[in-house]
Order: C-alpha cells, then structure tokens, then sequence
C-alpha cells in the first residue's frame, strides 16, 4: 500500500509525457512534470477560461490583497486564493529557473530582508503562471528571444514607435 518515492516520480512522469501541453511546459526551464501537469491539467482546466494573463495571478492569489482609502493605495500580503499547492509549485519552479537562467532572476534584495525576499520569490512566482499560461494557450514551447502572448519578435505588428 505504500507505493515508493521512485514509483510515483514514474507514475507522474508517464501523466505528463501522455500530455502535450505538459510536454510544451516542460520545455521551459525549471519546470518539471509535476509543474507541468498542475496548472495544465489538474487545477485550470482549460486555457481559455482567462481572457488575460494577469487573471491566472489572481486566480492562484499571488496578487497583492488591497485596502484603500482617501486616495492612499495600502498593498498587504498575497490574497492566498486558489490551489495552495500551485502557488507552492510555481514558486519552486521559479526558483529552479533563476538557478538555471540568471537573467531570469529579479534583483533580490539584502540577505537580511528575508520578507522583501518572500516578496520576490513571489513575484518571480507569478511572472512564471503568466509565462505558463501563455506558452499553454498558445500552443508555444519556451523560446528566451521570443516572449508567447507578446508582439516582442514579430514585424509589422504596428506597436511602438514609426
């Protein structure tokens, strides 16, 4: 009844390779098959239930609670909304990514702000939901010089400047 570690690492692994959107998610660095899996499969469904990216932020609570008044914006903690287990995986996978892409990693703060460092692991977090949903909705696999969900890379497209 009490299946190994090894067994269940093999038995997430044969999910996700069945999958190809996980398999596309896995191209990104520093998500596994169990990351691939979560927000794909498990916890969102289907890629089109969010018009926006910003809304998968808040969808998992990695958004900034808010109270304001007479024109003051006070932002609090997370809003802690949605699967606690996905926000876990996200920002384990964003920390696997910093590890492996530095130019992936925001500028953290002091060693001895360990609050303002939760804060950016959480950002980093949420930058990577974003990142997924895009490549998930897109049908992209990870590109560093192409941004999915972005007209960054493409001609023509009429942004900017003439």
């Amino acid at each position: 009844m009490n299946p190994t570690i090894e067994e269940l690492t093999a038995a997430v692994e044969r999910e996700a390779r069945k999958r190809p959107e996980a398999m596309r998610l896995m191209t990104h660095p520093g998500v596994g098959p169990l990351t691939a899996l979560s927000p794909s499969v498990l916890i969102i469904g289907t890629p089109t239930r969010f018009q926006r990216g910003k809304q998968i932020g808040t969808y998992v609570g990695m958004i900034p609670c808010e109270d304001s008044s007479a024109g003051k914006q006070r932002l609090g903690h997370i809003s802690k909304q949605g699967s606690s287990l996905l926000r876990f995986l996200l920002v384990e996978a964003a920390q696997a990514a910093a590890r492996i892409q530095p130019d992936w990693r925001r500028p953290v703060p002091a060693p001895g702000d360990a609050s303002a460092q939760g804060i950016a692991k959480v950002a980093m977090g949420r930058r990577l939901a974003v990142r997924l949903y895009w490549m998930w909705r897109n049908g992209c696999e990870y590109s560093p010089s192409l941004e999915c969900g972005s007209y960054v890379g493409q001609l023509g497209t009429g942004h900017g400047v003439q």
